[in-house]
């Protein structure tokens, strides 16, 4: 199906894409469908900033690859453009501290990081209030993927401090989004009672896309990220329905991308189904991939005993795990829970013979895609 010498075959200097950047994960797209409700109810916690006043909290919550921080992106592009409200998402996949998310925060109002060193977080954020203070300007603070915030026992700390930041500063008008993937976890439960009594946020959920919605959805960037006639009915019912098994919008977008790549290697003009089905090998993993590349050092580490030593004892893979980082028990008992709570393992508790309970830990994926995904 490589097409002939004819019509069907690219030259050197063409692609089937009108525009790749369609393609990727954060592309934030023109038409945003099927979010109207979450939409207005994201706008009606953020109509008192626009006023001058403090937004409501808001706790959005939906697995993974359902919109929920396309639909943030896109409000606080509108409230960028239309009005005064300042507004920081910060990735707490990349910034999981208190410290670090403040820093963020730092970098969003000012438009430079704060020093590496040598600043304490009490001036840190010291400075952020006054700023803010200062200008009478209300800040919106979105942390997305605040679940790593919690793996790292930071998130109560650091809501802590944004929820009384106007009672330590006078006149700070700061609300907050938290974005959550894992319906594991119980954001209000698994906080500080100190932060609970003051943490009572609007709730947003965002559901898993239809069949239809998928489709749909898809069709769109299809139709902004390739050339006309380049995908066909039938092909993009096929990633359609792929996607729709996986439950994750992300891996349609990606394996159109994938696709698209694929259909070019062959130099055809058109993506044929073979191209789909070679793609989705990669893309079904776009959550795992994503995950790794959060995790540090000393967490891929062990996540590639894991994968070298998978459905072996817990005990086993510990001595595996310290042999290669030095690392101690507690710290590597931490990163097995980490790595639990993100979905990149399973670890349950089995009854050993002479041994009491004792952990069994095995990976969600393939050793072999995940030893892929370390390279």
């Amino acid at each position: 199906m490589t097409g002939d010498a004819g019509g069907d075959m690219l030259s050197w200097d063409e692609s089937v894409f009108r525009d790749e950047s369609v393609f990727e994960i954060d592309h934030v797209p023109e038409t945003f469908r099927h979010r109207e409700s979450q939409l207005e109810s994201l706008k009606y916690a953020l109509r008192p900033a626009v006023r001058g006043s403090r937004p409501l909290n808001t706790m959005v919550r939906g697995p993974p690859g359902t919109g929920k921080t396309t639909a943030v992106q896109k409000l606080f592009g509108e409230l960028g453009a239309r009005t005064d409200v300042r507004t920081v998402r910060v990735n707490c996949q990349v910034d999981s501290t208190r410290y670090a998310v403040f820093s963020r925060l730092f970098e969003g109002i000012f438009d430079y990081e704060p020093p590496s060193s040598g600043i304490s977080f009490k001036k840190l954020f010291g400075q952020i209030t006054d700023r803010l203070v200062e200008e009478d300007d209300v800040l919106v603070v979105a942390l997305d993927d605040v679940n790593y915030l919690f793996y790292e026992n930071e998130a109560s700390d650091t809501l802590y401090s944004l929820l009384r930041a106007h009672e330590a500063h006078s006149g700070a008008k700061i609300g907050v989004i938290v974005v959550s993937s894992d319906l594991g976890l119980d954001v209000i439960d698994d906080l500080d009672t100190r932060v609970q009594s003051v943490f009572r946020p609007e709730e947003v959920y965002f559901p898993v896309y239809d069949a239809a919605e998928i489709y749909d959805i898809l069709f769109e960037r299809a139709k902004r990220g390739f050339h006309d006639g380049v995908i066909g009915d039938a092909e993009l019912e096929r990633v359609a329905e792929l996607t729709a098994e996986s439950g994750d919008l992300r891996v349609g977008i990606d394996l159109l991308r994938r696709a698209g790549l694929n259909a070019e290697m062959r130099a055809s003009k058109t993506i044929a189904e073979e191209d789909v089905e070679s793609a989705y090998d990669k893309s079904k993993h776009v959550h795992l991939s994503r995950s790794l590349r959060g995790l540090s050092e000393s967490e891929r580490a062990l996540v590639r005993v894991l994968a070298e030593n998978d459905g072996e004892r817990a005990g086993t893979v510990y001595e595996a795990f310290h042999d290669e980082t030095d690392l101690g028990y507690t710290r590597y008992s931490e990163i097995i829970n980490k790595l639990d709570q993100l979905g990149v393992i399973e670890a349950e508790y089995a009854d050993v013979e002479g041994r009491g309970r004792s952990r069994e830990l095995s990976l969600a994926y393939e050793a072999e895609a995940v030893l892929d995904r370390l390279e």
